[in-house]
């Protein structure tokens, strides 16, 4: 029973990695929710998107049924890692991610110039320190069959 932690940039197919595991009968949680993450101020007074830590310390400890997946990219992650099994970083050209997060229906981030740099901005970054930290990595320009297939087996399946 392997929790996964799925991490990377907008873009990268999260979403579309969890749906598919959902569909193959794998437990899935995307925190990029309410129920999963809060807004909090920052002293420079900026915002920041972080997880619940009460709640996704209660998800991490609680679950015992099958794999787990969860995907996310927020500041305060690197907190749980001694709670996963395996923290996978999802990477793909920048050119694919904005093309991409232009084209998806699902999720409205990346449509306005000013989140379309920010994700340039935490690719080069954030990605860098999430390769760091990262157990595995996986190029999700391959089809998203291989792609969970390859989470799958991280997770011992």
């Amino acid at each position: 029973m392997a929790k996964i932690l799925i991490t990377g940039m907008s873009g990268t197919g999260k979403s579309t990695a969890l749906e598919q595991l959902r569909l193959r009968g794998h437990a899935t949680v995307d925190t990029d929710t309410d129920a999963w993450s809060r807004w909090v101020r920052l002293p420079d007074g900026s915002r920041d998107w972080i997880w619940r830590e009460q709640a996704i310390s209660e998800l991490l400890s609680g679950h015992r049924d099958g794999h787990l997946f969860v995907a996310g990219c927020k500041t305060n992650q690197g907190a749980f890692y001694p709670l996963f099994d395996q923290v996978v970083l999802f990477s793909a050209p920048v050119d694919v991610l904005l093309a991409r997060v232009a084209a998806r229906t699902t999720n409205p981030y990346g449509k306005r110039d000013d989140e379309r740099d920010a994700i340039l901005g935490h690719l080069e970054a954030v990605e860098p320190l999430l390769r760091a930290t990262a157990t595995a990595e996986i190029d999700t320009t391959v089809p998203v069959e291989r792609v969970v297939r390859r989470l799958e087996e991280l997770a011992g399946s």
